[in-house]
């Protein structure tokens, strides 16, 4: 998987619905922020760590997940797609950043593939935690972020997806990622209006 710097941009042009979060029916999703993927989650560790912050204040829960294999029996079609570079379980590469606001009852779920619906209990926790809502974040934008926040969608959980809290390898893939989710499958959201939707101004 690719792992250069990433950028995130201005997604006003896409906002074209308006709804906030209920702090009483929502999650927070941190997804893949592993230090593989450290070179473009670092210019969102900001953004990330207020919307962390913002959650906690609000009283949602945080659900972190970390991307690794543990055999080449996981491998999937990743391995092929990204030419053998995969991220194995046990290795530097597959710790979730230190500088993440992480606390000890927080979850953190492995996943092997783009959806952290696949292959986990993540369903079975929201429900389980009387969630219908989740707030996606991590990396990347247009692979991990995006599947996993399509994924919520088809479960029947109403999806909010940051365009500021979220990154991938260039600056298009994510703007493209953030035009097709706002048009069928989130509403999107960024730390302010985050802020103003879950505390008011």
């Amino acid at each position: 998987m690719a792992s250069n710097a990433v950028k995130s941009s201005s997604y006003k042009k896409y906002d074209i619905r308006r709804r906030n979060p209920n702090p009483r029916a929502a999650a927070l999703l941190v997804i893949d922020v592993q230090n593989y993927f450290s070179a473009m989650a670092k210019p969102i560790l900001p953004n990330l760590l207020a919307t962390i912050r913002l959650c906690r204040r609000a009283s949602i829960p945080v659900l972190f997940t970390r991307h690794c294999h543990k055999s080449p029996a996981d491998y999937g079609l990743l391995a092929e797609w990204w030419n053998g570079d995969v991220i194995l379980d046990g290795t530097p590469d597959a710790d979730l950043m230190p500088d993440l606001d992480r606390r000890p009852n927080d979850v953190v779920l492995d996943k092997n593939t783009y959806s952290a619906f696949q292959g986990t209990r993540l369903e079975e926790i929201l429900r389980e935690w009387r969630v219908e809502e989740v707030i996606v974040t991590g990396v990347m934008t247009n692979l991990c972020c995006e599947t996993t926040a399509r994924d919520a969608f088809v479960r029947g959980f109403r999806v909010f997806f940051s365009a500021d809290a979220t990154a991938t390898a260039d600056a298009e893939l994510h703007d493209a990622a953030l035009k097709n989710l706002a048009y069928g499958f989130a509403y999107l959201v960024d730390c302010e209006k985050l802020e103003e939707g879950l505390f008011g101004k």
